[in-house]
């Protein structure tokens, strides 16, 4: 409420001193003529009184550049026609510099908040560059007079550049021009008008001095880049276009696009096609969850109708049958299929030896380009005695054959709480470990809350905010001890699984000897081109991150293989606006854009809309009226900044909102695009018109009821 009031009284006071210019002609004592005709009398009047006509003067240049009101190139003239060149040139920056914060802290206060807010999703891009480079677009615009100053002082406090980096850059950045402008007024009476002063070599020059530090940034860029390729030699004929080392998901794209673009292309891949995705993650994974599922739908035959469900089971059988499925799949990521759309598939260890070339088999292959896609593993945290037990992850858990009695779940992140739930309905008596308050640690609290429930109802026993200290071994019983506020707490189990992360592969194939950057996170270090400190290399996928999914992997691998191909002619910066993501725990929990925690988090407003799943027909006929969707918006709009899904399917019933995100639709589309009754996805529907409740306008709403009382007579 008080800060509503000071923008009232601000832009009160503003438009008063404002009115007042225009209303008694100020203006015309800010004109070229009035200054020739008044130098004399004005110099005259400082060398009587110094120090009035220095405040005065710097008072009223302050005001008239915060008003950007029009005339600060006159007085800037009059700077150097009254005070001489160097104390002008003292004053005008100064005075300017001042005056052009005070406009810029305006600006900041009056708008930003509602331009961030009514267009923040269009400027995030901006904010980013501003945030990073903000200080270097300031000074080149200072530099260059031909973009009014007053503008760039108004559209910069918009931005988040801060105000100390703002007056800094924009005193030193206006120095060069103020010079110009303070000399021109020396010689005053040489001038015939403003014109003059600027004449067309002179706005060249500047201009000029204006680019030179985009000219210089590129120059020193390629200057690097030539830097770090000059002591290795550059074939004179190349063997490929490309080679891409790692056939995972990102590698697998990354090679696809490269070939159907008639690209020569080498594939190296030292384990199994398909990479972890197919052999370890994502296909192995979901197919002992449906086995799962099936067994969990039995025990609820009641809710169906039935008198009772059992099923009898081999988990070795179980676990063939998930080899199975990765076998049917297979085909799509082989070597005779990527062979034949042109691949040339190479098995063995990859050593990338120079920015050019590849060693193989102890062959050398040199190329114009190289994509990392290695791909990542599972961390393995350094817990003291972990070593002295068999450890499952989520790589090796895929060889048992023996369903664990009881297991310990290290971790409550997706993984963890995937198989958590899926060995507990196996019929392990599980136990899941995780260090942090909740489990599922992205995801807002009542949706960890509500996974945490079920997992709880269905047998698992979750442990949150216990840290894993140490595992023993004593009189043939495995202990893990976890320390949970300040006490020791014991677990016993058969078999642990450790799943509290994964770690990108990073070492072993020639990156250190090529001193490739690697970022804080153990990630290969890359630019938003996919391209690393070594500008032949590029890399996609779980090495580079940040998100961790197959998905991404191949959203990333168009990138890297456009950008490695092409980059001469055209270079694309990778698009992470739209990411979507699911947890295929039962129920599942899916993602796209802002949750609640991340709003607050950036500070970034929003309104709520929930729609609760049972609610909805379909879900109450399949016996799944459990869970909710969220949907974030702009305040005042329908425009969606997230959405959060937890019930069945949300991994496909996301879909349409993250179409709507990527398109830029709203929630009255989704409203007003037909459903087929009934169905799961009806539910975006019903959560849009929850929205659409809400804003309701109910002005409008009680005429019409008016209208149709006088109607009935």
């Amino acid at each position: 409420m008080k800060s509503g009031f000071y923008r009232i009284l601000l832009i009160l006071i503003f438009s008063a001193l404002a009115g007042l210019f225009f209303a008694f002609d100020l203006g015309r004592y800010l004109t070229f003529e009035y200054l020739k005709s008044r130098q004399l009398a004005l110099e005259t009047y400082y060398a009587a009184h110094q120090l009035t006509t220095i405040a005065g003067y710097l008072a009223a240049y302050i005001l008239v550049a915060a008003l950007s009101l029009p005339g600060a190139a006159v007085m800037t003239l009059a700077g150097g026609a009254i005070f001489g060149f160097w104390i002008g040139l003292i004053l005008v920056s100064f005075a300017s510099t001042i005056g052009a914060t005070l406009a810029f802290l305006a600006a900041r206060f009056l708008l930003k908040d509602y331009i961030q807010n009514k267009f923040g999703d269009k400027l995030n891009a901006i904010n980013e560059g501003i945030k990073k480079d903000g200080a270097f677009y300031l000074f080149t615009l200072r530099l260059v007079p031909v973009f009014p100053f007053f503008v760039i002082n108004l559209i910069m406090g918009l931005t988040p550049i801060r105000t100390g980096v703002f007056y800094i850059v924009s005193q030193i950045g206006m120095l060069a021009g103020t010079a110009v402008f303070v000399n021109a007024g020396t010689q005053l009476a040489k001038i015939d008008s403003l014109a003059g002063i600027l004449s067309p070599g002179l706005i060249f020059s500047l201009i000029l001095l204006g680019v030179f530090p985009l000219i210089a940034n590129k120059i020193t860029g390629m200057i690097q880049a030539k830097k770090n390729l000059a002591t290795y030699p550059r074939p004179e004929k190349f063997d490929y276009n490309l080679v891409v080392i790692g056939a995972g998901a990102a590698g697998l794209v990354t090679s696809y696009i490269a070939a159907t673009v008639r690209a020569k292309v080498a594939l190296i891949e030292k384990h199994r096609m398909g990479g972890d995705c197919l052999n370890t993650g994502c296909v192995p994974s979901k197919a002992l969850i449906r086995s799962a599922k099936i067994l969990s739908h039995v025990r609820r035959a009641g809710e169906f109708g039935f008198d009772s469900g059992d099923i009898q089971f081999d988990f070795a059988r179980v676990m063939e049958r998930v080899q199975k499925i990765i076998g049917k799949i297979e085909p799509h990521d082989s070597v005779e299929r990527y062979s034949q759309l042109g691949v040339e598939c190479i098995s063995g260890d990859a050593k990338i030896v120079s920015p050019y070339s590849v060693e193989v088999n102890g062959k050398i292959l040199t190329t114009k380009r190289i994509v990392i896609a290695s791909g990542a593993r599972p961390f393995v945290p350094p817990i003291s005695g972990l070593e002295s037990v068999r450890y499952l992850t989520s790589d090796t858990i895929w060889e048992i054959r023996e369903l664990p009695n009881r297991l310990v779940v290290l971790g409550g992140g997706p993984i963890g709480c995937e198989l958590a739930q899926t060995f507990c309905r196996l019929g392990s008596t599980v136990t899941q470990v995780e260090m942090l308050p909740q489990v599922m640690g992205r995801e807002d609290a009542d949706v960890a809350g509500l996974i945490q429930g079920k997992l709880e109802s269905e047998g698992v026993r979750v442990l949150t905010g216990h840290r894993a200290k140490a595992v023993k071994v004593y009189e043939g019983r495995k202990i893990l001890v976890c320390e949970c506020d300040g006490r020791d707490v014991c677990v016993d189990f058969d078999d642990i699984l450790v799943a509290v992360g994964r770690a990108a592969n990073i070492s072993g194939f020639g990156l250190e000897e090529l001193g490739v950057e690697i970022s804080p996170r153990k990630t290969i270090q890359a630019d938003e081109f996919l391209r690393t400190s070594i500008p032949t290399i590029y890399c996609a996928g779980d090495v580079v991150g940040p998100y961790q999914f197959t998905h991404v992997a191949a959203h990333q691998a168009w990138f890297a293989a456009v950008n490695a191909l092409f980059g001469g002619v055209k270079s694309f910066k990778v698009d992470y606006r739209v990411i979507p993501w699911t947890t295929y725990t039962d129920p599942e929990v899916a993602r796209v854009g802002l949750n609640e925690t991340d709003a607050k988090e950036k500070g970034i407003a929003f309104e709520l809309t929930r729609y609760n799943i049972e609610e909805l027909d379909r879900a109450i006929a399949d016996s799944e009226d459990h869970g909710f969707i969220k949907v974030l918006t702009k305040p005042g709009t329908d425009k969606i900044l997230g959405v959060t899904i937890v019930g069945a399917r949300a991994g496909d019933i996301i879909a349409e909102y993250v179409l709507a995100m990527k398109q830029g639709l709203g929630l009255n589309k989704i409203l007003s695009a037909i459903h087929i009754y009934p169905t799961m996805a009806e539910a975006n529907k019903y959560a849009a018109g929850e929205w659409k409740k809400a804003h309701a306008p109910e002005k409008i709403l009680r005429w019409l009821e008016k209208y149709h009382i006088w109607m009935r007579g």
